[in-house]
């Protein structure tokens, strides 16, 4: 009797050019801004966040606006901001290849008992 093994998923002829379209759309999305400044150049921030614009607007359509609560600590140095920053991104980070790597390990290991179930022993 014949071992029938089959491969679930054939390579893809065209893969390589897809990651370099890729690879090539994500560099252009890195780039682009450097070379096209659409910020205001007479701010000091000329990419300001959604935070400063909001107060803007908020002050501009009701001048007598008082917020609902007062922040837990005042106002930080750029340092602090920028490590906590880097911190959220690195938790997520960890969360998302976490995630990525439990399911793609529970789906191989699932494909693994599919073809070993279909493999007949003499």
């Amino acid at each position: 009797m014949e071992n029938s093994t089959t491969s679930t998923q054939a390579p893809r002829k065209n893969s390589g050019l897809v990651t370099a379209i890729l690879i090539g759309a994500i560099a252009l999305i890195a780039v682009f801004p450097m070379f096209f400044n659409f910020g205001d150049p007479a701010e000091e921030e000329q990419f300001g966040g959604t935070d400063a614009i909001a107060s803007d607007v908020i002050m501009e359509t009701d001048p007598g606006y008082e917020p609902w609560f007062e922040p837990l600590v005042g106002e930080l140095p750029g340092e602090v901001e920028s490590g906590l920053f880097a911190l959220q991104a690195g938790l997520g980070a960890g969360v998302l290849g976490y995630a990525i790597g439990y399911y793609r390990g529970k789906n191989r290991t699932a494909d693994n008992s599919k073809s070993r179930s279909g493999v007949r022993e003499e």
